[in-house]
C-alpha cells in the first residue's frame, strides 16, 4: 500500500473545542428557557420574527416554490418514506415458548418525541429535511418536531421550509443552532420535550447533540462527512474525479479518499481534480481546494483484497465502488455507512434523492454503526410472562446461581414464589461451591 498523496491534517488534529461555549448556552437555555432561546436567535440567527412557524407561513412558503422543484422534492420524498418503509417491514413483534410454560417476546415502540435539525447555512439542506422528518414519520413517531436557522428578513427559505411541512413535520421552529437543538430538547415553545434528536449539522450543533446525549437520545455523534471511492484500472477517470470534487465541497474539512489498484488512473484523477474544483463557484471552491489540499488522500494498493482492507480499515462514511466484480465487493466489504456499487450512482445521488438515508456515520464509526433508520426511533423492547409450573425451573436455577453470586436477595426471590406455589414439595435451593 503506497500513498500517492498524504493528508496534512485530520479531523482529529484540527478539531477546534467548542464543548466550553455550547455547554454555557446549552446550560443557560435550560435555566432561562423561551426567552433565552429567543435572545439567542435574535444574535446568531438575526431573527426576532415568530419562532413557530404557523400554518399560514407554511402556505405562503410552497406558494413560492416552483412547480418543478415541489416535484423533485415529491420525488425524493416518496423514495425515502419508500425505503424507510421497506426497513419498518424488517422489524416486527414476536412471542416465543422458550420452555413449557415460559413466553418471552419482543415489541417495536417508536420513540414519543422527536426532534429533527435541519441545516440552512451555506447550502439550503432540503435533502436533510426530507431523509430525517420522513423516517420519523414512518417510525409512527406521534410528534416530529423541526427546526432550521432563518435567514435574516426572510425566515427558513422556502424549499426547505415546503419540504418540512410536505414530510409530516407537526411542529417547525425558525431557530437554528444550538438555541434550536436545545429548544426541541427541552421541549420549548409548546414542544414536548424530545426523545431523540437526529439530523446533521455544524460542529456546535454537533456538540450540543453530544453533550445532550442521556437526557435525550441522538442518532450518532457526527464529524466532518468523508467519501471514498475505490477504483480498478476499468474506471473512468473524470468520474472519478467529478466524484472526489462532489464530495469535497461539504466543507473544508470534508476528507475524501481514493483507494485504487492502478497507478495511471490515480495520476489522471490527481491531475483532474484541482481543474475540476477550479470550475466550481468560489463558495464550493474555496471549501473543495482546502479539503483536497489538506484532507484528501490517494492510496495505492496491489489488489482487489488490499483495497478492501483499507475501506474497512478507513470505515467511511460513503463508500462508492467503481471496479469490476461488484457482487464480490458487496460480499466482502464490512464498515461503511452507505455502499454505493458501480459508477451509474453516486454519492450525490444517495445524498439527495435515491432513498436510503444521508444521515451517517463520520470518522470511521461505522465500525460499530449504521446509519439513520427507522430503527434510531425505535425501541426493541421485551416481555415475558409465565404458569407457576413454567416458573419452577426458573426460580430453582436462579436462587442457585444467585447464592454463587453472593446476591441473597435475588435467591429469596425465587424462594418465595417456589414456597408459595409449591408448599407441598421440598428444594435443594443452596450452591454447591457457596461461592463464585
Amino acid at each position: 500500500m503506497i500513498y500517492l498523496k498524504k493528508a496534512a491534517r485530520t479531523a482529529e488534529t484540527d478539531q477546534e473545542s467548542v464543548r466550553e461555549v455550547v455547554a454555557n448556552m446549552l446550560a443557560e437555555i435550560a435555566a432561562g428557557g423561551e426567552e433565552t432561546a429567543r435572545a439567542y436567535a435574535r444574535d446568531l440567527d438575526k431573527w426576532s420574527g415568530d419562532i413557530v412557524v404557523s400554518a399560514a407561513d407554511r402556505a405562503a412558503a410552497a406558494a413560492l416554490v416552483p412547480t418543478q422543484l415541489k416535484a423533485d422534492i415529491q420525488f425524493a420524498h416518496n423514495n425515502v418514506r419508500r425505503f424507510a418503509e421497506a426497513q419498518r417491514g424488517t422489524v416486527t413483534d414476536f412471542a416465543i415458548e422458550i420452555i413449557p410454560g415460559l413466553m418471552a417476546g419482543q415489541k417495536q415502540i417508536p420513540v414519543s418525541a422527536a426532534g429533527c435539525y435541519v441545516p440552512g447555512g451555506r447550502y439550503s439542506h432540503v435533502a436533510s429535511a426530507i431523509m430525517t422528518i420522513t423516517t420519523a414519520k414512518v417510525a409512527g413517531v406521534p410528534h416530529i418536531a423541526a427546526c432550521s436557522p432563518p435567514r435574516p428578513g426572510v425566515g427558513i427559505p422556502p424549499a426547505i421550509l415546503y419540504a418540512m411541512d410536505l414530510c409530516g413535520a407537526d411542529v417547525i421552529l425558525s431557530m437554528g443552532g444550538v438555541q434550536g437543538v436545545a429548544a426541541m430538547a427541552n421541549g420549548l415553545f409548546g414542544l414536548p420535550k424530545a426523545d431523540i434528536l437526529v439530523g446533521p449539522g455544524n460542529q456546535y450543533v454537533a456538540e450540543a447533540k453530544r453533550i445532550l446525549f442521556g437526557q435525550v437520545g441522538i442518532d450518532m455523534f457526527a464529524g466532518p462527512t468523508d467519501s471514498m471511492v475505490v477504483a480498478d484500472a476499468a474506471a473512468d477517470p473524470e468520474m472519478v474525479a467529478a466524484d472526489l470534487v462532489g464530495q469535497a465541497e461539504h466543507g473544508y474539512n470534508s476528507p475524501v479518499w481514493l483507494v485504487t489498484s492502478d497507478r495511471s488512473l490515480a495520476q489522471q484523477v490527481m491531475a483532474l481534480v484541482p481543474k475540476l474544483i477550479d470550475t466550481l463557484p468560489e463558495v464550493n471552491r474555496t471549501s473543495a481546494q482546502a479539503a483536497w489540499r489538506d484532507y484528501a488522500e490517494v492510496i495505492l494498493c496491489n489488489s482487489a483484497e488490499e483495497m478492501a482492507q483499507v475501506c474497512d480499515q478507513f470505515a467511511p462514511e460513503h463508500l462508492h465502488i467503481q471496479a469490476e466484480n461488484l457482487d464480490w465487493w458487496l460480499h466482502r466489504l464490512q464498515s461503511y455507512g452507505s455502499l454505493f456499487l458501480g459508477e451509474e450512482t453516486t454519492v450525490a445521488f444517495g445524498d439527495k434523492t435515491s432513498g436510503p438515508n444521508h444521515v451517517l456515520p463520520t470518522s470511521g464509526a461505522a465500525r460499530y454503526t449504521g446509519g439513520l433508520s427507522v430503527h434510531k426511533f425505535m425501541k426493541t423492547v421485551t416481555w415475558q410472562r409465565a404458569t407457576r409450573d413454567g416458573a419452577r425451573p426458573l426460580a430453582e436455577a436462579t436462587a442457585r446461581i444467585s447464592r454463587l453470586e453472593g446476591m441473597e436477595g435475588h435467591a429469596r426471590s425465587a424462594d418465595i414464589r417456589l414456597a408459595k406455589f409449591f408448599p407441598d414439595e421440598t428444594f435443594d435451593l443452596s450452591h454447591a461451591n457457596g461461592q463464585v
